[in-house]
């Protein structure tokens, strides 16, 4: 179902594309078409966040023949895939060291939409650029700052108030400058489905965003989650991602790997916290469709004097620039 509308969407986007799936819905060929980008809408599949969607339009809208700007409808926030807010904290700031920045890049959340039934909205937009900066990102520094955001909807506002509180009585310890905004939405711009959730970042003085989020439990689904709870649980998962470390959360790996390689013909390097399963799939595709191979480099937290083992990327890009970029 979600796959379905993952399909469609990048008909969308693109221009001559062929997908022919068999009956038994098994086997799927595609054969693509040229970035195109524009103006656009999309429904997506309820059963997947829109972060499952978005995530892929960051990695090609940079790319497009125009720059991209689409509206999304779903489920804001989930348990599954990253949520827009994440994205929107951490992503774009990563795409902005690559030069792909604007006042067009943005992400803006109109409508929020928890599971099951989704009924949230997001606006992405994003300006294309011919060739992309190479990076050097090694020194993630030291935390000075956390920011976060309460959301709560079609339920009573007092949740995300007590989330906030239940995350403050961890970080505090911490560090002095935490803010976390509550976000209650009402009426129609809450969505279907009742439930609320937590989205936290610690960013350093370099520039780095490091990010952790949680939600409640769908409607009907799974015993009920207590906002303090909920709220512990996310600042320790950020202490986590903190520990972890790098200069990229997570989240985000692959989408600065990605951007590493279709860089100039250039040495761009990243630190990284350990690597995700999902990254190391990543690296495969990477070197089957690109045949780029990156020289890591493992730090010992000794050498670091912190966290984790850190995993130092380095690669020499493929040079790869936008043909379909019109110069005017």
């Amino acid at each position: 179902d979600f796959e379905a509308s993952f399909i469609r969407l990048i008909d969308k986007v693109t221009n001559g594309s062929r997908i022919e799936i068999n009956q038994t819905g098994t086997t799927l060929y595609y054969q693509p078409g040229l970035l195109y980008g524009g103006s656009l809408e999309h429904d997506c599949s309820p059963s997947r966040g829109i972060g499952y969607y978005l995530e892929s339009l960051l990695c090609l809208a940079p790319f497009m023949k125009h720059p991209l700007k689409i509206v999304l409808r779903g489920v804001t926030n989930d348990q599954v895939d990253p949520s827009v807010d994440v994205l929107k904290a951490t992503a774009l700031p990563l795409l902005k060291k690559f030069g792909i920045d604007g006042e067009s890049l943005e992400i803006k959340i109109n409508r929020r939409g928890m599971p099951p039934k989704g009924g949230g909205e997001i606006l992405f937009a994003c300006p294309v650029r011919k060739v992309l900066q190479p990076i050097q990102f090694t020194d993630p520094g030291k935390i000075k700052r956390i920011r976060g955001t309460a959301y709560s909807v079609r339920v009573s506002p007092q949740m995300a108030n007590r989330m906030v509180e239940s995350a403050r009585s961890i970080l505090n310890k911490f560090l002095p400058d935490i803010y976390i905004y509550t976000d209650h939405m009402k009426g129609v711009s809450s969505g279907k489905s009742p439930g609320f959730g937590m989205c936290l970042t610690a960013e350093t003085i370099n520039g780095t965003i490091l990010s952790a989020e949680l939600a409640s439990n769908p409607q009907g689904q799974g015993a009920a989650v207590l906002p303090e709870e909920l709220g512990q649980n996310c600042a320790k998962l950020l202490l986590e991602e903190v520990y972890r470390g790098g200069c990229v959360d997570s989240t985000n790996q692959s989408l600065a790997l990605l951007l590493m390689t279709l860089g100039q013909r250039d040495v761009s390097k990243v630190l990284l916290g350990p690597l995700s399963p999902y990254t190391i799939e990543f690296l495969r595709h990477l070197r089957s469709f690109f045949q780029i191979m990156f020289k890591i480099d493992t730090k010992t937290p000794e050498e670091e004097h912190m966290g984790g083992e850190k995993v130092l990327m380095t690669c020499v890009g493929v040079g790869f620039s936008n043909l379909s970029k019109t110069i005017r």
